[in-house]
């Protein structure tokens, strides 16, 4: 289960991640973030039946939790299925379906947002 980690200005230099894994024992995979002086974010992988630990643990440190239920979205109507998406994303969440089509496996997505940049039609968006 993919969720996406804000954390505002007050709390970017606290080690909230760390102290969030040592009190709950949960791991997590941090596939993308970004921090700078004003905002953190990051898009991590957990365990799903870790879900309300690792939430409750971060959120009490105010951090906001966004469960990534469809971490990236493809309008159907304004994709022209180029295959753009499919020779840049890294981690494989599109392909071509038998007929061509483009197929795509969201589950795999962490939203590293190069599709985005490579789609001519501007099809693609990520989700929360």
């Amino acid at each position: 289960m993919m969720i996406k980690i804000n954390m505002a200005a007050d709390i970017v230099t606290t080690p909230i991640l760390a102290e969030a894994i040592i009190e709950t024992g949960s791991l997590l995979n941090i596939s993308q973030a970004h921090f700078d002086p004003i905002h953190g974010e990051v898009v991590a992988e957990i365990p799903s039946d870790q879900l309300v630990k690792i939430r409750d643990a971060l959120v009490s440190r105010g951090a906001e939790v966004v469960v990534l239920n469809t971490p990236i979205h493809r309008d159907e109507e304004e994709c022209v299925e180029c295959g753009a998406c499919i020779s840049v994303c890294p981690v494989k969440v599109f392909s071509f379906a038998d007929d061509w089509s483009i197929k795509a496996d969201s589950d795999k997505c962490i939203q590293c947002g190069t599709c985005l940049k490579m789609c001519p039609h501007n099809a693609l968006a990520l989700g929360q």
